[in-house]
């Protein structure tokens, strides 16, 4: 194989071949260059190398600086501190990475965004935007939330999958902005306006809170909600907003003028539905306190007609009752009447007997008149409680036939049996061809069931 790839451009080689040969060009032709920029993405695994990005506003590059060589750094670099480094640009073969491996590292100040993140915050919070006494109430449970983000980004789909698992009674509306870039604080502006021209058109369905968020990165993906014109159109904003930008980690000028600032996008959610959720908890708990009210009136409902059915007399357990109550009554009719006759006889044997010892005939009509007033009353005596008997005896029947399922018949029903004498109570009972007997109020008739219903 030749070893200037350059001068033979025909020569087929693999792509690990190919790293190693453009390694070498570059090791060879940038050899202890100087580079002025900021650190970003910083890294530092347990190895104790360091990884980071080296940026400017015309470029980046991947940087390593091994163990070796950070032991002998003097100070704690950190994101977007300016640095001047000193290595030779190199390519990670396994992947193909263009980087500059840095053998020395040295500080040219602070920052460029972090000075300018904490120079903006230092001004609007002299000014009083960040005052925790003018923040403005976010509502208990909005009804209609905005989500100002792009609509690629992952944020967008955890917010909605939030709401809609915490709070599906809540309508979402995307307000599409873009999220990073330099045209970024622009449409997050633009976004915030589109926001209040709708509610101007849909009084009846207005948003009642805002939320602004993307998902985590460098200070250089977030720098867009740094921006000075959009912090001050998020102070002025008639509607509470809440700020969802990045991750925990993360701050933003954003954070700081919204009404209310949340750790992640997801957090941002859960913050405008907390009051739904709660209230489904309390449903739930309602619920299941209602289940046992209405299981326990049930039981004790239940306990109550079993004592009424237990207490509950059968009519006909009280025809026997009545039956046997008319069967004393004329027992006792019938001593009282044998004792009166009783009584009589006697009266009417003394009677004789003294007329037939009597000699005087005066005597005897004495006796006779004495003996004509005792029947006369004996009869009397008889005939009333005969009547008083005889209107109990109507009562005790008049019972009877109110209570007699004969009184039924009466009506026009009719009682239907089986072969068997059974008496039917539904056509289920029945089989087509089968004898039954009715009976009437007065006599029966057979017949055979040739169709039921």
């Amino acid at each position: 194989m030749c070893a200037d790839i350059v001068e033979h451009e025909d020569e087929i080689i693999s792509v690990g071949q190919l790293n190693q040969q453009a390694k070498k060009l570059l090791e060879n032709q940038f050899r202890g260059v100087s580079v002025l920029g900021e650190i970003s993405n910083m890294a530092r695994p347990s190895s104790g190398h360091i990884y980071f990005t080296l940026k400017d506003e015309e470029g980046a590059i991947r940087c390593a600086m091994f163990r070796n060589q950070n032991l002998r750094l003097n100070f704690d670099p950190q994101n977007g501190d300016q640095c001047i480094l000193k290595g030779q640009v190199s390519l990670y073969a396994p992947r193909g990475d263009y980087q500059l491996i840095v053998s020395s590292m040295q500080p040219a100040g602070a920052g460029n965004l972090m000075h300018q993140f904490e120079e903006l915050k230092k001004k609007l919070d002299a000014e009083g935007l960040f005052a925790q006494e003018i923040k403005k109430q976010i509502p208990i449970h909005p009804k209609h939330i905005g989500v100002i983000t792009s609509e690629s980004t992952a944020a967008f789909q955890d917010i909605l999958s939030t709401i809609q698992r915490r709070a599906p009674i809540s309508q979402v509306s995307l307000i599409p902005a873009t999220v990073q870039g330099d045209t970024a604080p622009k449409t997050l502006i633009d976004a915030l306006h589109s926001a209040l021209n709708y509610n101007n058109l849909n009084p009846k369905n207005a948003f009642d809170v805002i939320l602004i968020c993307r998902g985590g990165g460098s200070i250089e993906d977030l720098w867009a909600f740094n921006n000075e014109s959009l912090a001050r159109e998020i102070f002025d904003y008639p509607l509470p907003i809440i700020s969802g930008v990045g991750h925990e980690i993360d701050f933003t000028i954003t954070d700081f003028v919204a009404d209310l600032r949340a750790p992640t996008p997801t957090a941002a959610a859960e913050l405008v539905t907390e009051y739904y959720f709660q209230l489904q908890d309390r449903l739930e708990e309602w619920k299941a306190t209602l289940g046992h009210l209405l299981q326990a009136r049930l039981t004790e409902k239940s306990q109550a007609i079993l004592f009424a059915s237990q207490n509950l007399k059968s009519p006909i357990m009280m025809l026997k009752e009545q039956s046997q109550s008319l069967d004393n009554v004329e027992i006792r009719l019938t001593n009282i009447m044998q004792s009166i006759m009783s009584g009589a006889k006697q009266n009417f044997q003394l009677a004789a007997s003294q007329v037939y010892h009597s000699s005087a005939l005066q005597r005897f009509d004495k006796h006779e008149d004495r003996l004509k007033n005792n029947l006369y009353s004996l009869n009397s005596q008889i005939k009333n409680l005969i009547d008083k008997k005889k209107l109990m005896l109507a009562g005790f029947n008049s019972n009877l036939k109110a209570i007699s399922p004969l009184a039924v018949l009466d009506r026009g029903y009719a009682i239907v049996m089986n072969e068997n004498g059974q008496a039917l109570k539904s056509s289920k009972d029945l089989k087509v061809g089968e004898s039954v007997t009715a009976r009437l109020a007065d006599g029966g008739f057979s017949a055979n069931v040739s169709k039921k219903d």
